[in-house]
C-alpha cells in the first residue's frame, strides 16, 4: 500500500514538474504558454522597402524629404561644400564628396526644395547677386530654391525670384548668373548625385500631397492586411500580432501635416479580427514625434533624431500612449502596449529614456492592471541589462530585444554554419541570462529568417529558421517575426511558410485550435503519470 501511494505521489510530482517546465505562462493567451507572434509591419507605419510600389506615382519621386544629394559644378569639376557642416559660406572646392558635401532635401513641392547641411543649418541666399551661405537655422523664403532637372541628372538651382545660382571663379556660390542657362557646360549647371533616401510616412504624404496621399493610404490600409491574414495566422498557430502605429494615430481625424488620418479605423479592424480568431494584439508605438532613431520607420523627415531633446515631443508621445491605453485597455484582444520602438542608443540617453518608460508604465497601469507594458531595448551599442537595472515597473513588464543577423559588418562574412553557431552561442546565452534575471520578461520582438549568406539553399534557410525558433522559443514572453508581408521574400512570413523556407515546429505551438493544443499537453501529462505508476 505504501509502495502504491509513493507511486502516485511520484506521478503527481512529475506532473507538477512537467507542467511547470512548459514555461512561464503569459496571462491572456489561450492554450499557449508564450507569445508566438508576427509583426504587421509596413501597414499603419510605412516603410518603402516593404512595399515600394506605394511611392511609384510621386512626381520627382527620387527627391523626397530626407533624400541626400551632392552637387558638382560641371565647369569647376568641384563639389559644393558647407564648410564645417554649416554655419559658414558655401564653397565649390572639394574633389571628393563626404559629409560636408552632402545635403538633405526638405521638399516643398515636386520642384521646390530647401537644403539642410550635416549640422542642421539651411542654405540661404537673401537676394539677387548675393552669396549662398549655410547659416540659416530654419527655412523660409530665403532658404527655398527651385530645381530644374534634365534626364542626365544635370540641374539648375534658382531663387524664388528667378535668378540662377552659379559656381563663380572664386569657388563660391552666387545668385547672379546673367541669363537662362542651357544644359551645356556652364557655371549654372551642376551634376546632382543621389546618395541616400528615406521612404516613410513623411515622405509619402509630403510627396503626394494631402489629397492624393489620403487616397493612396486608404487603399493600402484596406487591402494590405485583411481578415484573411488573421485566418492564415490562426491556422498556423500564431497567437498574437505586434502592430506598429505612429504617434499621429492619437489625433486620427486631423493629424498634424503632412500625416494622414485613417490608421485608427484600421487598428480597430485588426482588434476585431484578432478577437474573432482568438489572437492577441500588441500595440507598438513605432514612430515617435521628432523621431527616436532617424529611420524611415520612425517617420523621420530627414534622418535627424529630435525626440529625446524635446520635452514637447516626449509629452506628445505620452499623450499617444494614454490615448491607446484608454481606448483598448478593456478590449479582450489587447495583450500589451510597447511604449516606443527602437530608440537609438547613440541619440537617446538612458536618463531620458528611463523616466519616459516609467511615465508610460504608470499611464498604462491607470487603465489596466493586466496589460503587459513593453520596453524596447535601445538599438546600437546598448546592453539590455540596463533596462533590468532601471526598476521601471513591477507588474507584467517585458523587455523587447530585436535580433537580426544583418545590419552589422560582423555578419557580412559569416557562413551559414557560423550564423547558426552565433544564434546558439550568443543569442541563446543572452536569453538564458535575461530569463534568469529578477525583472521583466524577455521578448524577441523582431527577428527574420534572412541573413547575408549569398546563394543560401532551401535547406540552409530551413536550418537557420529552425535554430532561431529553437532559441527564441525559450524567451520567457515569446517572439514576433518581422514581418507578415514584404516584397523581399524571406522577410515575408507568409511566403516563407507557404514555400517551406520557415518550418514552424509541430507539437510546440502549431495546432488547429486552442482546445487541441491544451489536449496535447493533457495527454502528455497523463502519459507521464501512467508511466510512473506502472514502473
Amino acid at each position: 500500500m505504501e509502495f502504491l501511494f509513493s507511486k502516485w505521489v511520484s506521478a503527481f510530482l512529475l506532473c507538477c514538474w512537467f507542467s511547470f517546465s512548459i514555461g512561464h505562462s503569459v496571462v491572456g493567451l489561450h492554450g499557449n504558454a508564450r507569445v508566438r507572434a508576427v509583426n504587421l509591419g509596413g501597414w499603419l507605419v510605412i516603410e518603402g522597402w516593404i512595399k515600394p510600389s506605394l511611392f511609384d506615382d510621386i512626381p520627382n519621386g527620387d527627391m523626397l524629404d530626407g533624400t541626400q544629394v551632392q552637387f558638382k559644378s560641371v565647369t569647376l569639376q568641384k563639389y559644393v561644400s558647407a564648410q564645417n557642416g554649416g554655419g559658414l559660406n558655401v564653397t565649390v572646392d572639394r574633389d571628393d564628396p563626404l559629409e560636408w558635401e552632402t545635403f538633405k532635401l526638405w521638399r516643398v513641392s515636386e520642384s521646390v526644395f530647401q537644403f539642410r547641411t550635416s549640422e542642421g543649418n539651411f542654405l540661404t541666399c537673401s537676394s539677387d547677386g548675393g552669396i549662398v551661405t549655410a547659416t540659416a537655422e530654419s527655412p523660409s523664403d530665403s532658404e527655398t530654391f527651385y530645381i530644374e532637372r534634365n534626364f542626365n541628372n544635370r540641374v539648375h538651382i534658382k531663387l524664388k525670384g528667378g535668378t540662377y545660382i552659379q559656381a563663380s571663379n572664386d569657388n563660391i556660390l552666387t545668385a547672379d548668373f546673367p541669363a537662362t542657362p542651357g544644359w551645356d557646360d556652364n557655371p549654372a549647371t551642376f551634376e546632382m548625385a543621389i546618395v541616400g533616401k528615406l521612404q516613410g510616412d513623411y515622405q509619402l504624404a509630403n510627396g503626394y500631397g494631402h489629397d492624393k496621399a489620403k487616397e493612396v493610404l486608404k487603399k493600402h490600409r484596406n487591402s494590405f492586411i485583411t481578415v484573411d491574414d488573421f485566418d492564415f495566422l490562426y491556422r498556423h498557430g500564431i497567437n498574437a500580432v505586434r502592430i506598429p502605429v505612429g504617434w499621429w494615430i492619437a489625433s486620427n481625424s486631423n493629424p498634424p501635416a503632412p500625416f494622414i488620418g485613417g490608421s485608427l479605423e484600421a487598428l480597430d479592424n485588426a482588434f476585431s479580427w484578432a478577437q474573432a480568431y482568438g489572437i492577441k494584439c500588441i500595440i507598438d508605438l513605432h514612430a515617435g514625434p521628432g523621431s527616436q532613431n532617424g529611420m524611415e520607420h520612425s517617420a523621420s523627415r530627414d534622418g535627424t533624431v529630435n525626440w529625446p531633446t524635446s520635452p514637447e515631443f516626449i509629452s506628445q508621445t505620452l499623450d499617444a500612449i494614454e490615448f491607446l491605453a484608454s481606448r483598448y485597455a478593456v478590449h479582450p484582444a489587447l495583450l500589451g502596449i510597447e511604449l516606443l520602438n527602437e530608440p537609438s542608443a547613440a541619440d537617446v540617453p538612458l536618463d531620458v529614456l528611463v523616466p519616459f518608460y516609467k511615465q508610460g508604465y504608470k499611464i498604462v497601469r491607470k487603465y489596466s492592471t493586466t496589460a503587459y507594458v513593453i520596453f524596447c531595448q535601445r538599438i546600437g551599442n546598448a546592453d539590455p541589462f540596463e533596462l533590468y537595472q532601471a526598476n521601471i515597473g513591477s507588474l507584467n513588464t517585458v523587455v523587447d530585444l530585436h535580433y537580426y543577423n544583418l545590419f552589422d559588418r560582423y555578419f557580412d562574412i559569416l557562413t551559414s554554419l557560423e550564423n547558426i553557431q552565433f544564434i546558439y552561442k550568443s543569442r541563446q546565452s543572452q536569453i538564458q541570462a535575461l530569463n534568469s534575471a529578477n525583472g521583466p520578461l524577455v521578448f524577441v520582438g523582431e527577428w527574420v529568417n534572412e541573413w547575408n549568406v549569398t546563394n543560401g539553399s532551401l535547406a540552409d534557410y530551413q536550418d537557420f529558421g529552425r535554430v532561431q525558433l529553437d532559441v527564441y522559443n525559450a524567451a520567457s514572453f515569446g517572439w514576433s517575426y518581422w514581418t507578415l508581408k514584404c516584397e523581399k521574400k524571406h522577410w515575408d512570413f507568409e511566403w516563407s511558410v507557404r514555400n517551406n523556407y520557415l518550418q514552424l515546429q509541430p507539437g510546440v505551438y502549431v495546432g488547429k485550435s486552442p482546445g487541441k493544443r491544451i489536449s496535447r499537453v493533457i495527454l502528455l501529462l497523463g502519459a507521464a503519470c501512467i508511466w510512473i505508476f506502472l514502473h
